[in-house]
């Protein structure tokens, strides 16, 4: 449950950050990536997960909501 929780908070505040991240969904996809694995890798450290497959997972979710949002 507390893993649901923080992996939706982290989404949330994900999206929110990538709002204001770019003009173009090159840059978006590139800091949207960055923002979305360091915040996965933080959250699965503190729940006790694996913090590269948080990681990853975070930086593709990060990366695709860049590329997809307008500017």
């Amino acid at each position: 449950m507390v893993r649901k929780m923080a992996f939706g908070l982290a989404l949330g505040s994900m999206l929110t950050v990538l709002a204001g991240c770019g003009y173009d969904p090159g840059t978006r996809a590139v800091t949207g990536g960055l923002i979305g694995a360091g915040a996965g890798a933080g959250i699965a450290a503190a729940t006790g997960g694996k913090p590269a497959t948080g990681g990853l997972i975070g930086g593709g979710g990060g990366g695709g909501g860049g590329a997809l949002t307008a500017p």
